[in-house]
């Protein structure tokens, strides 16, 4: 059974995202320790590991995610997540539809991405255990972000799915965070404001914080 307080802090990062002087273990590592609920690989762009390499280290930072109890999901890459046994997968409107692979992930964690009534109403969330919800700003995270549908999405959302999971992802920084959960999300998705992070902890606690 998924409890959605696993959402509270889902830190989302793959090479790609990492400050040139850091390495995304060392970041991870700093992100756990520091409190965050879930982490999703997601290695994307045309820096992005393949292969071998890929599973490698989706191995390495899942071994370590196992280590502070905090459940590793990844991004859209069906045959990694199966690959590696990870805790789950997140995918979005254009990949294959979730009822295809749904009997190939019994007992994991499914999370879809939702980024408006239109798309909700064309999703098929019985085999999902929450939704990303977004942009919720601009951000610079996802070279193939649509526009940004605000907090007030949520909001929208909720009247149509009542208590059902909701991570808000895009553009989040510490000063918005509070408006996205006031209308009703049950976390929020951060990649940028951690893994660029001057210190990591501080930014992670300070997140904790706000949504507790």
């Amino acid at each position: 059974m998924f409890n959605k307080k696993a959402l509270r802090l889902y830190f989302i990062c793959g090479t790609q995202d990492i400050p040139q002087d850091k390495t995304i273990y060392e970041v991870l590592t700093e992100a756990l320790s520091a409190g965050i609920t879930m982490f999703q690989f997601r290695e994307k762009g045309e820096s992005a590991l393949q292969g071998d390499d890929k599973e490698a280290l989706a191995l390495s930072l899942q071994a370590l995610c196992h280590n502070y109890k905090v459940p590793f999901i990844v991004n859209d890459d069906i045959e990694l997540a199966l690959n590696i046994n990870a805790d789950g997968i997140h995918v979005g409107q254009d990949d294959p539809s979730v009822d295809l692979f749904a009997l190939q992930f019994q007992d994991k964690i499914i999370g879809l991405s939702v980024s408006n009534v239109d798309e909700y109403k064309k999703s098929d969330l019985s085999h999902v255990d929450y939704i990303g919800v977004g942009p919720m700003y601009q951000t610079t995270s996802k070279n193939d972000a649509s526009a940004p549908v605000g907090p007030e999405m949520i909001q929208t959302l909720r009247t149509y799915i009542n208590d059902f999971p909701i991570v808000a992802i895009g553009g989040i920084q510490l000063e918005n965070a509070p408006t996205i959960l006031q209308k009703g999300a049950d976390g929020i998705s951060i990649i940028s404001a951690i893994a660029q992070s001057n210190s990591v902890t501080n930014t992670v606690r300070q997140f904790l914080q706000t949504v507790e």
